[in-house]
This record gives structure tokens, sequence and C-alpha cells, in this order.
């Protein structure tokens, strides 16, 4: 979330800033700052009357001690106590719809993020390979035809939006996961990480995905507990409410997890195949750093994911995402989307993100400073990549035509075989 302080000592920045992503955003700083002066009157109230209270009782005691009738003070220091109460318990309550309000207001976007209402405002900032520009054979023809997956039987088994690896295709995805890793850790110096996919509410609250995307999650026990859409939700939250030293950053982390996501919104879009699906296996890339090397880890984490399309061959570019384009978490973002001859059509596959100090406020995660200080770490984020179009663009890009899947050369000793017939 953001700092209330800042929201107080430059309120038209901040609504310049978060009039880029949406006008809407610009009422809700007043709404803000409403809630926050009454809060602060109420919590003023409250200490003046705790004061006073103190004062009298102090009075008392000492005409106590002097024989001296107390009876009208000490009715007075009791009427306090309701008085106390109900300002308390005003004070909270706006400190809860302060908090509320907070966690329901996105980051600022970064200074350099282009300007843009939605996805057309977003820049190019570099290509990589060639695209196929003739049709290919699409990845369901081919899975199909290979007996690389199984969608009509695990509709059977879950509904729409769901698939079944079988056999080689099986051990594909497996042989990508394992290329995945091997790359991030290996090479890039993230540590491997097993982490549960079903986190408590105050964990997808700490990264953002509540309260504005809870309609798209999987909740269990009234919204207590939710499957994790993300590896990153699990990762990111594993030094909540922890102090870190300052020698210890960056700390790089990486996971494999099934991930689940309604995807209520994109009916009719995709419904078909596995480009979009209610679960899906990611490799996730998590970075916590300092404030100065957000900037420059966020370059490394876009070219860590980048290195993976970069090895398997396959043509791609990098998107600099427009402020009206962003997540309500990220300041900035930038898209790997890979080429699909199948679809002849670019496919998201990562979205590398720097945040700032927005989540880390949110999971109270801080580091010690070498002044002794504690301090707001920031964080970051990317896909390292999502499995599924990866899968898609790998299909449509290496299968020749009615014959065999020719893998690349880096995945040869994953899979155990240089084709797949």
């Amino acid at each position: 979330m953001l700092d209330i302080r800042l929201l107080r000592e430059d309120p038209t920045f901040i609504k310049k800033q978060l009039a880029r992503r949406s006008a809407t955003f610009v009422m809700a700083v007043d709404e803000i700052l409403a809630c926050d002066t009454q809060r602060r009157e109420t919590e003023t109230a409250l200490q003046q009357l705790r004061a006073e209270r103190n004062r009298l009782s102090k009075e008392i005691g000492v005409l106590k001690s002097r024989q001296k009738e107390t009876t009208s003070l000490e009715v007075e220091v009791k009427s306090f106590a309701l008085k106390m109460e109900a300002l308390d318990a005003a004070a909270r309550s706006l400190e809860e719809k302060q908090r509320k309000m907070l966690l329901a207001l996105p980051n600022i976007p970064h200074l350099e993020v282009p300007e843009g209402e939605d996805a057309s405002g977003n820049q190019t900032v570099r290509t990589w390979g060639t695209p196929i520009t003739e049709q290919r054979e699409t990845h369901i023809a081919i899975g199909e035809r290979l007996g690389l997956f199984d969608l009509d039987r695990a509709t059977k088994l879950s509904g729409s939006g769901y698939v079944c690896f079988t056999g080689k295709g099986a051990r594909l995805e497996r042989a990508l996961i394992n290329f995945l890793l091997d790359l991030q850790t290996k090479e890039h110096g993230y540590r491997e990480m097993g982490v549960p996919v079903l986190v408590l509410r105050h964990c997808m609250e700490g990264t953002g995905q509540l309260p504005k995307f809870e309609e798209e999650m999987y909740s269990f026990d009234e919204g207590k507990a939710f499957l994790t859409s993300t590896a990153e939700i699990s990762l990111t939250n594993f030094y909540r409410e922890e102090i870190l030293s300052e020698k210890e950053l960056p700390l790089k982390m990486t996971a494999c997890t099934p991930c689940f996501r309604r995807e209520s919104g994109s009916a009719g879009r995709d419904t078909r195949g596995i480009i979009r699906m209610h679960q899906f296996n990611k490799v996730e890339l998590v970075k916590i750093c300092h404030p100065n090397q957000s900037e420059m880890e966020l370059l490394s984490l876009t070219q860590n994911a980048e290195r993976v399309l970069q090895l398997l061959e396959l043509p791609y570019r990098v998107l600099d995402l427009c402020a009206g384009d962003l997540s309500i978490n990220a300041q900035r973002t930038y898209d790997l989307e890979v080429w699909a001859p199948g679809q002849q059509a670019f496919l998201e596959v990562s979205s590398c993100s720097q945040f700032g100090d927005y989540q880390a406020r949110r999971m109270n995660l801080r580091y010690k400073g070498n002044d002794g200080k504690n301090y707001f770490c920031h964080t970051l984020n990317g896909s390292g990549t999502a499995l599924p179009r990866l899968y898609v663009a790998l299909l449509e890009t290496y299968t020749q035509p009615a014959g065999p899947l020719v893998l690349p050369e880096v995945l040869h000793s994953y899979f155990g075989a240089k084709e797949v017939w």
C-alpha cells in the first residue's frame, strides 16, 4: 500500500500519478485523506480526555490525602469512561476504514512508464528472433495427433479450462519445468523453494491480490484461505513481518507450483486449448532488495526470463506496459510475449514487475540499514515462465507438418530424446 504520509504531504502529486492509471482513483485520495483527518482528530480527542482524566484522578488523590470532599470529581471521572470507550471505538473503526481504502488504492506508476489508457499504449522495447508468418498447425491439432494431452477427458474430470497431459506430453512438461528451474538456479542464482499453494488471507492481501481480485480466486473457509494464483504469493510472503539485514539483500527465489485462477471475465476467449486455463504450472521468480537496487534488479529479472526464450530459440518481444495497463500493484512492468505460429499471434509468457515498497508495507517486510534504522524492502517478481503458453509456442514452432515435434537442442537431455512422435 502507499504510505499515508505521501498522501498528506503531496496529495497533488499522488493524484496526478494515479490519474495516469484512471481518473477514478483521484477521488479516492480525497476520501482517504478525509478519513485520515477524522481519525486523527478522534485520536487527539481521546488523548486529551485521557489526560484530563489522569489529571483529575491525581487531584482526587491529593484531596483525599487532605481529607477533603471528592464526590463531584469522582462522578466526573467516571463519566469519562463512556466517552473514552466511544472515542476509542470510533478511532478503531476509522483506522480500519482507512486501512481498507489504502489497500484498494493502486501503486504509483514509475515516472518513465509510457502514457496510455490500455494495452494499445504499451511500447515495444525490443524483439528477438524472426516470427514464422506462414500458418502452422495449432497446438490443439498437434497435441491430439501426437497424443500429448487430452482436453475432452480433462473436461469430464473438472469441467472446461483444464488439461490432462498424457504420456510423452506429460514428460515434455516435466522436462520444461526441470530446464526452467535449472536455468534459474544454476545460471542465475535463484534459490529453489517448495512452497504451499494454500495460503491465508493476509498473504493474499500482502502481495495485492486482495481485495481487488477476490472474485478471481478460489477461496476456502469463508474467505480465510485461498489457492494461490501464482507462486509469487507464497515466495514474497515467506519473509513477511521480518526484519532482514541489509547485507542479505538482494534475495532471489524461484518455485514451480500449480496456479489456480477462475478467469471469470474471460468467457469466450481462448476457451479451446491450453492458452487460458483455471489450473496450470508456472515457474515464478521473486526478488527482495534494497530500494537502490530495484531498477537494476528489474532489468536483470527481465533478462533472466528472456534467456528461457533465447535458449529455446523462440521469437519474442518485450513490452513496456503503459500506466493504464499496469496491474494494481506494479510501478513498472515488462511483458514478454512469445510468437505462436499456429495462432499467428504473440502470447504473454511472463510479466516482470517492480513494486517499490508497495507490497512490503502490506507485509511489514523490512531490512535494518547500516545506520541501525529499519526500512521497507522493495519487491519484484516475474514468470520464468508460464508453462502452457510456452508449451503452445514450442509445439507450434517445432512440429513438422504431419510429422514429429523436433525439440530444440537444450531440451534433448531433459526429455531424453530429440523428437516426440
